[in-house]
Formats: C-alpha cells, structure tokens, sequence
C-alpha cells in the first residue's frame, strides 16, 4: 500500500500542485553551481581553520534572488522555484565540504598526499550516497511529520524566498559581508599590516594565557552559532588554557625527564603553545570522542525508530514504485536508487585510485561494503536529526568516530594494519561523513521545497548536480590550502582531521598516550552530567583559544544586538540582518584565503606582504583597533532597516 499523505490536508504548498512554472533551468542550475563553487571553497577553509562549517542555504538563496532580480534587466524574472533549484544545487557544496575536510586532511598529514582524482571520486560518491538514500525517506520525514519536525533551516530559507522584501537589505548584507570579510583577510593574511592573532599573558598565573584571532569569519561563525553554543565552546577552551596548562607546567617544573608523548623536551622549556600541542590536544581528542558517542548514545532511540521508519519506507516505495502521484510528490525512482547504490559499490572496488595505494579487489569490495551499511544507518539518522535540531547541532564528527572505529577494529580483526589499514579506514570515513551530512542537507532543501510546492524530483537531481560540479573544486581548494600554509600549522590545524587520524592510530597503531586521552573523556562525562552539552565544551577543550574567543565574542555580540532589541520584531530583523552579515565575513574570508593559496601555489610561497614591524610595538593595538572597526561595521549592519 502506498504510504497515505497525512499532510496534504493540513499543508498548502505556496506554489500548488495544479501549477506548472518555470523550475528546474538552465540559469537557475548555472547560478546554483556558481555560488555553490564559492561557498564550498569558502567553508572548506573555514573548516580547516575552526574544526566548524555553517549552513549556507540561505545566503545563496538571497544571492540567488538578487542575482535573478539583476538578470531580469535583460530577461525575463526568475520563479521562487528556479530560486529554490538555484539554492538547493549550492547549498550541496557546504556540506560536501564538511565531509572531505573532517578527514581527507588526515592522509595529508600522514605524508600520503591523495590526488584530486582520489578525493574527486571520494566526494562525488559519499555525495551520491547520501543523496541516494534521502530520497525513500523523503515522503515520511518531509510529508507525513510535516508540523512534528520543524527542520529549522529548510523553513527559514523557505520564508526567505517567499517574503516579499526578499533581495533587498538581505542580500545587500550577504555582499556587504562578504567585501567586509575579504578585505580584512587582505589587510590580515596578504599585507600582514597586523598580527592575526593577539596573546595576553595571565599575570600571577604560570603560562596561562589568553588569545584573540583577528578573523572576521570567526566573528561571523560566533553570530551565527549565538551566545549559548558560543559561551560553552569557550568555557571548554577557558579550561585547556587557564586551568590544564597552568596545572601541567606548575606539575612539570620538578621533572627532570620528559614527558609522554613527548620525547626530548621538559615540560617547563615548553611554551603554552607547546603544551597545549604535545598534552592538552589528546585531552581534546578524548573529549570531542566522547562527546560525539554522547551524542549518539542520547540519539539511539530516534536512530533507531528512524532506521526501522527508514527501511519500512523503503520496501513500501518498492512496492509502490508504478502509482502515480502528484508533481510536488514526485521522487527520482526507486530503481535508481537500487542502480545508485550498485553502481558505487563496483565502482569503488574496480576503479583505481579511490582506495589510493591499495589494489586488492578483495579489501576493496570489503570497505565499499561497509561504506555503504554505515551509510545507510547514519544518512538515516542525519536526515531526522537535523529535522529536529537543525544542521549546525548535526553530529556528523560523532557518526565519523563511530565509523572510523567500527571500520578499524575490523581491518584489525583482518590483520589489516598499517598505512594500508589507515588508508582503507579514513577512505570508508570519509565517503560515510559525506554521506550523512549531504543528507542533512538535502532533507533541509526538501523541506523548503515541500513547504514552496517544488517538485522533489527536480531538487534531488539538483543535489546530484551541486554535489558533482562542486567536488573538484572543494578538493582542488584542500590541496592548494595544504600546499599554501600545510595541515596542522597555525593557520590550518585541520582539527577535526587531526582527530581522526588519533583514532585510527589509536586502534590499529595502539599509539595513543591513553592516560590523557582518557582524562578527555572523564571531562565530557562530568560536562554531560552538569547537564551542559559535551560535545560543543569538548571541541573548545580540543580548538585553541584564540580561534573560541573570537567565535565568543560574535556570540556575544549576537546577545547584545537582540538584548537591547526594542521589540520582537525588531529582534528578529536583528538576528537575520546579522546571521545574512556573519554568512557574508566567512564567505568573504574564505574565497580570499583560496586566492591567497593558489597564488601561493603558483609562485611556491605566500605573499610576503608588508609586514607588521611598520607598526613596531603598536602593532597589536592597531590590529585590536581594525578589529573594532569590523565590529563597528557589523553593528551597523545589524541594526540597518535598508
């Protein structure tokens, strides 16, 4: 029996089914893949530096109906539809990106060095994947819990397109943001007229130390997480920085010896830096672990009702595959799905590169196997989640640990160790993260369809299409950054690869100093037992404190602006004009740090710029005061009615 539609008498789509406009064209696909190129440079940037991604469905939404509105001079006006296509093909990118730098860095870093290729076909299945197997779940999570799960962000985008006022002060913020986010990237990273990042000694207190990151997308993430995420990612980075490392250096300065893991060096020669890079990060890494499997401890009951919905949905799709139903219910076909899936498991085992070194069909076809079940478990997961709590409170780094350790506890079972198991184990994590957040995604994007009248179909060919055209320029992005700066420096620590790479290690190499790794998670318990999440204290326990200050300081700034709000209105015109602002500085930010890696690709250095010693010791004053005028300018965007 075909699933009955409990929600076609409760919803009205804006665009009823009885109407046929222009949807699914060419200048809505081109648009979409532009802003999608962008934005997913962008966020693979900003993740490589924070260890965070955000949403961008609604900035290319908004930049999508300027652009169309520009156009219309010379043509004829773009449709909400076309719009929604438009933004539905970009928004695929972001999320891409989030799988391919949670883990692809960590081949980088283990000297391994993939090719495009490689990690093209590793973000062009793990997208596919996940695109594949959102589309059975479509109608029951979308349709039928329509008014049960409010999935946040896909109601908010879709509000955006329909409210009439829509690609004036919206996107003038989003382009505003992103001119305000490139040019002090420019002062910051290109002519280096000021330090980036600005260390405060802690008098009386040994090696305890604050830090500010002048960095405009780190402002603009802090806005759009707001004052509660942002204050307890601090308040776990405050614990690293002013009570473990003081702790340890206080504790080290008897010690004659070094200590695990480190080899030659005293604890009382280390700076906090020092410390913070040889201890305090494992510390981190136990933290964030546990956090993560917190997270899907506390989900295990809509995971697995999800899982069992999922399934049922599946079969009952099958069954029903030849009925005939309306345009704004109509999926890809479920034969095609079943095609997909095939398609991916003999693709990853017999086309060379995708498992990198490794040729043995029989290791392949093993790892393409479990990519495909942990696929199936975490895209249906994903897709309720953030249904209920939205993209950004997605745990994707959790599902990634839960696979990576699940996938190297079998390849050590099989005696699959060393560079080869580390290779097949990251390859299997990095297909299954992408898998589960681009499924977040679509089902956001398919939620703004459905409340708009889209036609589902169109959008999941859409998703295939962003998730395809922007892969290549996701991963290019990755290796020119990596080449730039390289993985695991200051300016990209790659955390969340780097904590990947711990856990593979940690299982197959046993090279874990445990001892701190387990101090981690006896702070996410007590974290979690407070009642406080742990896994957002756990990443600003395992991030340093000049990249959580400055995400602090957005949150506050966010806590201020709606405070001091005359009235609700008011408020809600302050948190959009802001969160449309923040999308723009990372967005900004995140295209120039690209250029400044291919320029340095090209010439095999970063540019020199001018430098900070004009300055002298003024210098951090004057990079405090350009801050402010970030700031400054922010604020005024903030509270502007055009």
């Amino acid at each position: 029996m075909l699933v009955k539609k409990e929600s076609s008498t409760a919803h009205s789509p804006y665009i009823p089914a009885s109407e046929s406009p222009l949807e699914f064209t060419l200048k809505a696909v081109i648009t979409g893949i532009i802003f999608g190129i962008l934005f997913g440079a962008a966020n693979a940037y900003l993740g490589l530096r924070a260890g965070l991604t955000i949403s961008t469905s609604i900035p290319v939404a908004v930049m999508t109906v300027a652009a169309f509105r520009a156009l219309s001079t010379i043509g004829k006006n773009g449709t909400i539809l076309e719009a929604n296509i438009s933004q539905t093909v970009g928004s695929a990118s972001s999320s891409l990106a989030s799988g391919v730098i949670f883990t692809l860095p960590a081949l980088f870093l283990w000297g391994f060095d993939p090719s495009l290729v490689q990690m093209t076909l590793l973000a062009m299945f793990g997208g596919m994947l996940g695109i594949l197997f959102m589309i059975p779940l479509r109608r029951f999570l979308i349709e039928r819990e329509h008014g049960i799960l409010p999935y946040p962000e896909g109601t908010a985008c879709a509000e955006v397109l329909i409210a009439s006022e829509v690609g004036g002060s919206r996107a003038k913020n989003v382009f505003i943001g992103l001119g305000a986010g490139a040019f002090f990237k420019f002062i910051f990273s290109w002519l280096k007229l000021f330090p980036s990042d600005i260390h405060f000694k802690i008098p009386f207190l040994r090696k305890g130390e604050l830090a500010v990151d002048m960095s405009a997308a780190l402002f603009g993430v802090g806005y759009i997480l707001g004052p509660r995420i942002s204050t307890i990612m601090v308040g776990g980075s405050l614990l690293s920085w002013v009570i473990i490392i003081p702790v340890i250096a206080y504790w080290g300065t008897g010690q004659t010896i070094p200590l695990y893991p480190e080899a030659s060096m005293l604890i009382n020669d280390m700076s906090a830096s020092l410390i913070w890079t040889r201890y305090v990060r494992y510390i981190g890494a136990g933290a964030v672990a546990a956090g993560g499997i917190i997270t899907l401890i506390k989900s295990i009951p809509t995971m697995l009702e999800s899982f069992r919905i999922g399934a049922k949905q599946f079969k009952n799709r099958l069954d029903n595959a030849s009925i005939k139903i309306p345009r704004t219910s109509q999926d890809i076909p479920l034969q095609y799905v079943l095609y997909g899936v095939i398609f991916i498991i003999v693709g990853m085992t017999v086309v060379p590169y995708v498992f990198g070194p490794i040729t043995n069909i029989g290791m392949k076809f093993i790892g393409a196997i479990l990519i495909v079940i942990f696929a199936f478990f975490f895209v249906t997961v994903s897709s309720r989640i953030v249904g209920l709590v939205g993209v950004t409170s997605n745990p994707t780094s959790g599902m990634t640990i839960a696979t990576l350790l699940g996938t190297s506890a079998i390849f050590l079972a099989l005696g699959w160790t060393g560079d080869i198991g580390k290779t097949a184990a990251i390859t299997v994590g990095c297909v299954v993260a992408i898998a589960a957040s681009i499924a977040g995604d679509t089902s956001q994007d398919l939620k703004t369809g459905f409340l708009l009248g889209a036609t589902p179909k169109k959008q999941q060919i859409g998703e295939l299409l962003g998730a395809f055209t922007s892969a290549t320029f996701v991963c290019l992005s990755v290796i020119l950054l990596d080449k730039a700066y390289g993985f695991g420096t200051v300016e990209l620590p790659a955390p969340q690869a780097t904590l990947m790479k711990l856990v593979i290690e940690g299982v197959l190499d046993n090279a874990l100093p445990w001892a701190l790794v387990g101090i981690g998670v006896v702070i996410a318990l007590v974290v979690e037992l407070m009642h406080i999440p742990s896994l957002p204290f756990a990443v600003g326990v395992y991030l340093p404190v000049a990249t959580m200050m400055t995400v602090f300081l957005g949150g506050l700034l966010r806590h201020f602006m709606e405070k001091t709000s005359k009235s609700d209105e008011e408020k809600d015109k302050r948190r959009e004009h802001g969160i449309l602002f923040g999308s723009g500085l990372v967005g900004g930010e995140g295209l120039l740090g690209v250029a400044i890696a291919g320029v340095a690709f090209y010439y095999g250095r970063a540019p020199r710029g001018i430098g900070e010693e004009w300055a002298g010791a003024f210098a951090p004053f004057l990079g405090l005061t350009a801050f402010g005028l970030l700031a400054y300018i922010f604020i005024n965007r903030i509270k502007s009615t055009k």
